[in-house]
């Protein structure tokens, strides 16, 4: 028969090389192997399949290249799956590349699996049959989240997800597991998508040993080195977590803290050096953790002692049971400290001072807990030390008041929130007003009208005072003299005006009240200033010298609350004293009013002082007149001025206006 006639064989239409499969059979080889490894170097090791002559007579679209490569068309024709099953076969064996990739990922120490899309494995190496303790034919068609406890929450549960779809690039996470022979291991879980884009890989890395070395490095962060207790940081998350969890089931939903400092522990230092220092420390923190395994409300666990820096300690109840729980808590400390401490024959005995916070965790924050403690602290080293107290909200209102007064007085000094007001001084003989006293009031935006007592200790402690002072005085003199000019023909009233010992020393008092004299126009005699008795008497030096120069000026110098400080008669002969003005105290003992009996020992007392004045050539003024009684008897004894509510109390500027050229007040 002629050339035209005859059917081209099989084998003529696929006899590519041996060593050059088709696309298809690189494909079904890869999914026949079943490693993710041989998939993305295939691509580079495979050649074209060559293309072979078209037989003389064969049409061309039955012996197209790119017919022949669809392994359903080849498989059209007999005999040819046979002959893939052989290319496959012979492809397997022949390729030593692809064999290294097999048994590289067989014999790989990383355990490591293929998964499907599905997420079911497909193949397995023997080291993560070792890890899971099965056989590697066992694991495939197994679910690998399974394998690894990926399901166990939600986020790690949905990324995994997230890359068997697509639509992740890469997923890492780290697991507990438990190994077949019983010790626990952790493990980094890797999945990553493989070039194929049917499967990913699945691979685990043991990371046991870094978690330990990260866990020993952990607590060396979160102990003091000293006590080996807890340290501030730990501490914070400890009590963060804390209040987060209050609320749980079965709890009590409060929260308590003492919070101590050790008294004196400084000097320990000091004297015996920080080695023994330290010592005492760890001693210390012994029992306290022994206090707080010890207590007796516990509701379960002991109880967090931490040291949150130098000598100061903190014990941390959860779940408190009440105010009283925290109260022996910490009588058990203070008991347990004042027992002496041995420490290589240094026997040494301290005391602590305990803050005690207890309350709802709702709405408690850790920095608000621990400043309330830091407070209670305070209150109980200004107690007198070596004592516990507890948290008084009243108490830290004033304080936060107190605070916010200190906060906004110096301002307030040049927003003229201030105002005076004068109460009179009173001739005891006749009735008639000579003098008034100037006190300053507050008038506060947020608190209302505040007595001077209510910042005057502020602005002493914060320096203040000095430009407050400065204020007074020369508001006080302006008004001393529109009241002279005002009142031309009646006897002019002297003012007297609180100095602050702080305003002699740091301010040059001398200059300023010359300059304000100057400035007003009031003559010198008609001004007083008055000062403490413990201010004045142990005045030396240059305070000594300003109140000598005040006075040759022709100011009036009076010394107020007279009987309750040192009360050094001496010094009244040395001082440029003018005045003394006699405590309250001792002319309330004066009253018959409302059943009250006076006391002889006060009246004598005040009749020695007036006598002893006069004869020092100084006036007398009673403080805190009340009745016509008191008046009726310091006018026996000889006592000078009086000033109290039963004249009038401290008034605008506008009454006493009213009271100049009236004649003697009516009581």
């Amino acid at each position: 028969m002629s050339g035209t006639s005859e059917r081209p064989r099989p084998a003529a239409v696929a006899a590519p090389d041996s060593s050059a499969p088709s696309v298809t059979e690189r494909v079904a080889l890869a999914r026949l192997d079943g490693t993710g490894f041989a998939l993305g170097e295939l691509r580079t090791l495979t050649r074209p399949a060559p293309v072979q002559p078209t037989p003389a007579g064969h049409r061309a679209d039955r012996e197209a290249p790119g017919h022949h490569a669809d392994p359903d068309a080849r498989g059209s024709h007999p005999g040819a799956p046979d002959q893939r099953a052989a290319a496959l076969n012979h492809r397997r064996g022949a390729d030593p590349d692809l064999r290294d990739y097999r048994a590289a990922f067989n014999a790989a120490r990383l355990p490591m699996a293929v998964v499907d899309r599905r997420g079911t494995v497909v193949t397995a190496n023997d080291a993560l049959a070792e890890l899971v303790g099965s056989e590697r034919t066992a694991l495939r068609d197994r679910a690998a989240a399974d394998l690894v406890d990926l399901a166990s929450d939600d986020r790690t549960w949905h990324a995994y997800h997230e890359v068997l779809r697509g639509r992740r690039s890469r997923f890492r996470c780290t697991r507990r597991l438990k190994h077949p022979d019983g010790r626990t291991l952790w493990a980094e879980v890797t999945v990553a998508p493989l070039p194929d884009g049917g499967t990913v890989l699945l691979s685990l890395s043991d990371i046991s040993e870094r978690r330990e070395l990260q866990a020993r490095i952990r607590h060396l962060q979160m102990h003091d080195p000293v006590t080996r207790l807890p340290n501030r940081t730990l501490f914070f998350e400890r009590l963060s977590a804390a209040l987060e969890s209050s609320y749980d089931h079965g709890r009590t939903g409060r929260i308590g803290l003492c919070y101590l400092d050790l008294d004196g522990f400084k000097a320990v230092n000091d004297t015996l050096g920080h080695r023994v220092g330290d010592r005492l420390l760890a001693a210390v923190a012994c029992r306290l953790t022994e206090c707080a395994d010890n207590d007796g409300h516990s509701r379960g666990g002991s109880h967090l002692v931490a040291r949150l820096g130098g000598d100061e300690f903190a014990i941390l109840v959860e779940d408190s049971a009440g105010t009283e729980q925290l109260a022996d808590l910490a009588r058990a400390v203070l008991a347990a400290l004042r027992l002496p401490f041995d420490l290589a024959g240094q026997r040494l005995s301290v005391s602590a001072s305990i803050g005690v916070v207890e309350r709802a965790a709702d709405g408690t924050t850790p920095t608000g807990l621990m400043q309330v403690a830091d407070t209670t602290l305070y209150w109980a080293k200004a107690d007198g030390k070596a004592r516990w107290t507890l948290f008084d909200p009243e108490r830290n209102a004033h304080r936060m008041t107190r605070q916010a007064l200190s906060s906004t007085l110096r301002p307030a000094v040049e927003r003229e929130e201030f105002v005076l007001q004068y109460q009179p001084l009173v001739g005891m003989a006749d009735g008639v007003v000579e003098g008034v006293e100037a006190l300053v009031r507050w008038n506060h935006p947020q608190f209302g009208i505040l007595a001077p007592n209510r910042f005057i200790g502020i602005a002493e402690e914060d320096g203040s005072i000095v430009q407050l002072g400065r204020w007074v005085l020369r508001t006080a003199c302006l008004q001393a003299r529109e009241w002279q000019r005002d009142h031309p023909a009646e006897r002019p009233l002297f003012v007297s005006v609180n100095v602050a010992v702080r305003q002699v020393w740091d301010s040059d008092l001398v200059a300023d009240v010359a300059a304000i004299l100057a400035e007003t126009g009031l003559t010198p005699h008609l001004l007083q200033l008055e000062l403490t008795e413990s201010a004045v008497m142990g005045s030396a030096g240059r305070p000594l010298q300003a109140l000598q120069a005040l006075s040759d000026m022709g100011v009036r110098i009076a010394i107020d609350d007279f009987g309750t400080g040192y009360s050094n008669l001496a010094y009244l002969s040395r001082l440029p004293v003018s005045v003394l003005k006699l405590d309250g105290s001792f002319v309330r003992g004066f009253r018959y009013d409302g059943g009250a009996h006076p006391n002889p020992a006060d009246e004598t007392i005040v009749e020695t002082l007036v006598h002893l004045a006069h004869r020092l050539g100084l006036t007398v003024t009673a403080e805190c007149v009340e009745t016509a009684g008191q008046a009726a008897r310091l006018r026996r004894i000889g006592c000078d001025t009086g000033q109290g509510w039963l004249y009038s109390r401290a008034v605008a500027p506008e009454r006493i206006a009213e009271m100049i050229g009236a004649g003697p007040l009516k009581v």
